[in-house]
């Protein structure tokens, strides 16, 4: 295994390059850029780094946070728990009144089966006295 020798390893990074765009039906030079591997290194992270920070920048300071799943205030979790309840105890309450209402209709066309109370009270025989 060859040790690169940190003195070759620079050499390489500052070395120069030509970059040259030209038209392939002229063969006229159309941009010449001078590269070298270094500045490219730095152009490719400068543009990482901000697009990163744009990134987070547009989550931060738009509402668009909160579409990220567990960032949210507290207060939005207690409106979101205490609505979920009023909407729960109103499903049941229309339940209800929907119930009444059919056995309301149940009562008025006949339709309705009735279930006696056949259960016998025992009443304590008192005579009552008027003295």
């Amino acid at each position: 295994m060859a040790i690169l020798d940190t003195g070759t390893t620079l050499k390489r990074l500052r070395n120069r390059y030509r970059l040259v765009i030209m038209n392939d039906d002229t063969y006229e030079e159309v941009v010449t850029f001078r590269l070298s591997r270094m500045s490219v290194y730095i152009a490719f992270s400068t543009i990482f780094v901000l697009l990163t920070g744009l990134t987070v920048a547009l989550i931060v300071f738009t509402p668009l946070k909160y579409y990220i799943p567990g960032y949210g205030s507290a207060q939005i979790g207690r409106e979101y728990r205490q609505l979920k309840y009023l909407t729960d105890s109103l499903e049941k309450q229309v339940n209800y009144q929907a119930q009444y209402i059919n056995d309301i209709k149940k009562v008025l066309r006949g339709d309705a089966t009735m279930v006696l109370d056949t259960t016998q009270l025992q009443l304590p025989n008192e005579e009552y006295s008027n003295d």
